[in-house]
């Protein structure tokens, strides 16, 4: 039962980590994009990878916690908290791009650009601040 439990928690991680390492690419992505109807296809892409892995994330955390018999602690509440914000960010990211982006206007992309940072940096800040709380707790 131990070593499950180790193994679902490396997973937990392992996941976290990819994420921001993900959450680093689109604003890689992001910054260096010229075009938008380039942007939109690649964001199409990774969009989905976003998602695979916060649902990895909270389906491991679920195993955890339902191995931890459900005790809430104020850093499950935290992480909770987080992929709820993280998964509405996203979606208000591709639906500015999706709606609200008019591709004929001369600055609809750097309109675009000024969102989308704001949104990935506050996801970026939130995995980095619950990663280092989770290290040294």
């Amino acid at each position: 039962m131990e070593a499950m439990y180790t193994t679902g928690i490396n997973i937990h991680y392992f996941g976290v980590m990819v994420l921001m390492g993900v959450v680093l690419f689109n604003i890689i992505m992001l910054a260096l994009s010229k075009h938008i109807i380039q942007y939109a296809k690649r964001m199409r892409i990774v969009m989905p990878i976003s998602g695979s892995l916060i649902a990895l994330i909270l389906f491991t955390g679920a195993v955890m916690m339902a191995a931890k018999h459900l005790h809430f602690t104020l850093s499950n509440v935290a992480m909770i908290t987080i992929a709820i914000v993280m998964i509405i960010l996203e979606a208000k990211r591709y639906k500015t791009l999706k709606r609200r982006t008019d591709i004929t206007q001369e600055n609809a992309f750097s309109e675009y650009k000024k969102k989308a940072f704001r949104f990935l940096g506050i996801e970026m800040a939130m995995l980095g601040v619950m990663t280092i709380w989770m290290m040294v707790a």
